[in-house]
């Protein structure tokens, strides 16, 4: 797992019927966020006294709906501050970079195989 420092403040809620989960990620805090041939997942990590952890795994069907969502959230508001809107473009750009690839030879998707050379399967 290779954590990056939160340079910015992740909140996190969950609610169930008999109870309630909050707690925040800040600068002391670390995530990572990865992607495999099921969806993308997402892990924050806080240390110290008040330890905590959180994974989300979001299905590619799903995480394309979110960022849809968030894309029209985005265009609902006045422009973002230059220094947020050009992180988020930066990032943005890079998804799309990543996706307009072509499809690997006979649909098969590609993995990362150990030692970090891409293999078919």
């Amino acid at each position: 797992m290779t954590l990056k420092p939160i340079t910015d403040r992740a909140e996190v809620a969950i609610d169930f019927p008999d109870k309630a989960y909050m707690g925040s990620f800040g600068r002391a805090s670390s995530f990572e966020a990865t992607a495999d041939a099921e969806g993308v997942t997402i892990r924050l990590a806080r240390g110290g006294e008040e330890r905590r952890r959180v994974e989300i795994h979001l299905h590619h069907y799903l995480f394309a709906g979110v960022l849809a969502d968030v894309a029209a959230a985005l265009a609902a508001l006045p422009p973002l501050d230059e220094a947020h809107r050009a992180r988020l473009l930066e990032a943005a750009r890079a998804l799309a970079a990543a996706l307009d690839r072509p499809p690997a030879p006979n649909g098969a998707a590609q993995r990362e195989a150990p030692g970090g050379a891409a293999a078919s399967g």
